[in-house]
């Protein structure tokens, strides 16, 4: 939590510096539409990102049961763990660095050194630095959904729209299913492995269809979405 406060010091710092500006280069003062924003595109990701398991059940008859040893303070640990990792992502490659970039370079400039940084980024979180093959489906992957969090941003001038993509994928995977690291949450796996009983096209289909939907309906709809305008610095947020 340290860090994130630290990240809004540093935000507030450049946003001043750069031009007179103040946390509000962040889009964090709720409103209706930013609301509306964020519960719409919470649950198109957890939706898209829980496709990914129905599709293991289907195809490779995967199976979950519930956590045993679930309890209120594993799925709040589970969703805190979440939290802060999301909002740590984005300020640093969502927040005032991606505003000067969007002012200084234009929209697509800006887009796409955001989307590369956080590709690169995910070499370090993922632990794939060395192998190439890894690294690549690493960068893409994450690159393009980290393209369509800038999208957001861009196209609403508020952290709203990515918070709200990145939280509701991630919370599927990690508190929802026990696919990362932070261990068993609510929905443990019990058989079988998906890697050992389905084939390589099967395997990386089930894995890449629900993020090319993903990518696919988050970029049509943020394409559709009307521009908001730039900040006005009458706020502290």
């Amino acid at each position: 939590m340290a860090g994130i406060i630290i990240q809004l010091a540093l935000t507030w710092l450049f946003a001043w510096l750069f031009e007179k500006g103040n946390l509000s280069v962040l889009g964090l003062m709720p409103s209706k539409r930013r609301l509306s924003d964020f519960f719409f595109f919470f649950l198109l990701a957890a939706g898209c990102s829980t496709s990914v398991f129905l599709m293991q059940h289907l195809i490779a008859q995967q199976s979950w049961k519930l956590n045993p040893d679930l309890s209120w303070n594993v799925v709040a640990e589970g969703f805190w763990w979440n939290l802060k990792s999301v909002l740590f992502e984005e300020l640093i490659f969502r927040g005032i660095l991606f505003y000067i970039l969007l002012k200084k370079l234009g929209m697509l400039k800006a887009i796409l050194i955001s989307a590369t940084a956080f590709g690169i980024y995910h070499w370090f979180s993922h632990e794939v630095l060395g192998d190439p093959m890894q690294m690549l489906i690493t960068f893409v992957t994450t690159g393009i959904m980290g393209a369509v969090y800038a999208y957001g941003y861009a196209k609403s001038w508020s952290l709203y729209i990515p918070i709200a993509l990145h939280m509701g994928w991630n919370a599927v995977q990690s508190v929802i299913f026990s696919n990362t690291v932070i261990g068993k949450q609510l929905l443990i796996r019990t058989a079988p492995d998906v890697e050992v009983t389905v084939s390589y096209a099967a395997y990386f289909t089930m894995l890449l269809l629900p993020m090319l939907l993903i990518w696919g309906l988050g970029f049509w709809l943020l394409k559709k979405r009307k521009q908001d305008d730039p900040p006005v610095f009458n706020n502290f947020i």
